[in-house]
């Protein structure tokens, strides 16, 4: 359903107070500088919701300069006289709300604006920021980097799970998912790589312009952008799926055979999981040395290099749980790695190795030998921030799934899978809705004790 846009208008007097309305009216209060977050508190801002994002990009490498525009499109879920934005460096010009200029000021990562009006709850309104700088690296608690990397011919956008912030202003929390239309200017040789599909891409003189559209709502730690003059490929998946892939020129020989298996793991995945939630698919594939981790970017997920298979199902997995079915909170990680880890398994055992029994025992057994932390903490409560990529939310997030299937049956289990996706499909979900969906799903099954010891549960369970 389409929305109004209201400009705002232009007053003569604007009170002097922040936060306070510059007309008559009911009175609006700031929006919040964070949603709460567990893990990242200061990550995403309260008082409204993004439903799109328009970006302008322009980067010079070799200078290190990114020039942006970026013009959000949000409802505001309360009456507001002021909200924020996550914005991690990068210099800020000019601040527009409906086509009117807004006041503004920065504190950290937050950029506060202050509309000359106020918004009423409810009221569909656009606000315009342009910037410009070196855009910078973000070190996460767990020690690995992400925001903008510089890349040995380019540069590569990551964000899970803040590093967004770094390369255009928004509301940076899963929470909240949106349409993203960007389009960048790179030097003539170079691409620009983002999410969904390429709508255009024009050259004049000595500068290439591409154009991405992603009509999917999307997180913003899923959106990516990789530039560097990468080698392209475009074929298509079952029903003409496009699939589109950018790989680093040193990478190509290497990947090559891999990613020709997209199609055939695609297919695999939808028995699995159900439809293929996008409107398209492919990969990056980055210099190994450049890129320290893969990352399930929306439709086309980063790899350091050239992939193993088992690599390629765990990414193109996520794209069900992860991308588009998306966590309320990072709390709720273990959705994302102990699912796509899952699939991992269930890969090996329908194509001749071991089965998941197989693979669950072994990591019961000795899995402390190759993931010390194992047993540290429940995948359902990360210790800390630091901890969220930890071997129990994966491997033990694995193990809690399939403690599910033992206690619900092959059949039932696979109805949960594809039924879970499907239900929150393009949207947000948390633990308590999982746990309650799985529990209403296999009625009469006792499944009370696989909450209590293998998701919730500290140290090693006992095994029945």
């Amino acid at each position: 359903m389409a929305r109004s846009v209201r400009l705002v208008p232009v007053l003569l007097v604007c009170c002097a107070l922040a936060g306070t309305a510059c007309g008559g009216g009911v009175h609006g209060t700031p929006g919040g500088s964070g949603v709460r977050d567990p893990y990242f508190p200061k990550a995403g801002n309260g008082g409204y919701d993004v439903t799109h994002y328009g970006l302008r990009l322009g980067y010079a490498p070799d200078a290190h300069h990114l020039t942006g525009t970026a013009t959000l499109t949000a409802r505001a879920t309360k009456a507001l006289s002021a909200f924020n934005l996550d914005l991690l460096g990068l210099e800020v010009g000019k601040v527009t709300v409906g086509g009117e200029t807004a006041r503004w000021n920065r504190a950290g990562q937050e950029l506060t604006v202050r509309p000359r009006e106020d918004l009423d709850e409810g009221e569909t309104f656009r606000v315009t920021v342009g910037y410009s700088g070196a855009p910078e690296t973000v070190t996460d608690p767990d020690g690995s980097k992400e925001g903008w990397l510089r890349t040995t011919d380019g540069a590569l956008a990551l964000g899970e799970p803040a590093g967004s912030m770094a390369w255009f202003p928004g509301n940076h929390h899963p929470s909240d998912k949106a349409a993203y239309d960007l389009t960048v200017t790179v030097p003539r040789g170079l691409r620009a790589v983002s999410n969904g599909e390429l709508r255009g891409e024009t050259t004049a003189r000595d500068r290439t312009t591409f154009r991405w559209h992603t009509a999917e709502p999307m997180a913003s730690y899923l959106a990516t952008l990789a530039i560097g003059p990468y080698d392209i490929s475009r074929t298509t998946a079952r029903d003409g799926l496009p699939v589109y892939t950018a790989v680093d020129p040193a990478e190509k020989k290497g990947s090559r055979a891999v990613l020709a298996r997209i199609p055939e793991v695609l297919r695999w995945a939808e028995r699995r999981f159900g439809p293929y939630p996008f409107s398209s698919t492919g990969a990056i594939v980055d210099r190994a040395a450049d890129i320290g981790y893969a990352l399930e970017t929306q439709s086309r997920p980063v790899f350091p290099g050239a992939p193993d298979i088992t690599l390629l199902v765990h990414e193109l997995a996520h794209q069900w749980y992860g991308d588009s079915v998306t966590p309320e909170s990072w709390r709720d990680m273990w959705l994302n790695e102990g699912f796509a880890t899952y699939a991992e398994w269930l890969w090996e055992e329908d194509h001749g190795g071991e089965t998941a029994q197989e693979s669950f025992d072994a990591l019961y057994d000795h899995g402390e030998q190759t993931y010390e932390d194992l047993w540290s903490f429940p995948p359902g409560k990360p210790t800390d921030a630091a901890h969220l990529s930890g071997a129990p939310v994966y491997q033990r997030g694995a193990m809690v799934l399939h403690k599910v299937r033992q206690a619900v049956g092959d059949e039932a289990f696979g109805d949960i899978l594809r039924g879970w996706a499907a239900a929150h499909r393009h949207g947000n979900a948390d633990t308590a809705g999982f746990t309650a969906y799985v529990e209403k799903q296999a009625p009469g099954k006792d499944v009370d004790g696989i909450w209590e010891d293998w998701l919730y549960g500290e140290g090693k369970p006992e095994r029945p």
